[in-house]
């Protein structure tokens, strides 16, 4: 395993490009649109949020062995692991531009809603 010298706890837009060819056409086309726009633009903050919703980013910590390995394998890993379709990760990443096109300045609001665990049943 190769330890990487530059290795961010968030996604960050300069990966995007590596992401391209992991799923179908419907994803292809995402990606290239994302590569005409600067790393400010609200379509380019709601694909990294996408992102680091999908692979957990917050919970990522330095030591850690997603953290050793880096975003880059793991964003592709994380894309490539989704079950779902391309229809229903896009629907996720239009989610994540309707968030920031929502958000108040709470951060709270940009952590996807997690269901409340079970309470757990006395025998």
């Amino acid at each position: 395993m190769a330890l990487l010298t530059r290795t961010e706890l968030l996604f960050p837009p300069r990966l995007i490009r590596d992401l391209k060819n992991l799923r179908g056409e419907p994803w292809r086309e995402l990606i290239e649109h994302l590569l005409t726009l600067p790393e400010t633009h609200p379509d380019v903050l709601a694909f990294c949020l996408l992102i680091i919703r999908l692979g957990g980013c917050l919970g990522c910590v330095s030591g850690s062995y997603r953290f050793m390995r880096g975003c880059e394998l793991c964003a592709q890993q994380t894309v490539v692991r989704f079950q779902g379709s391309d229809e229903e990760l896009i629907e996720l990443y239009e989610r994540a531009k309707q968030a920031l096109a929502n958000y108040s300045g709470d951060p709270s609001e940009l952590v996807p809603e997690t269901p409340e665990p079970e309470p757990e049943i006395e025998e």
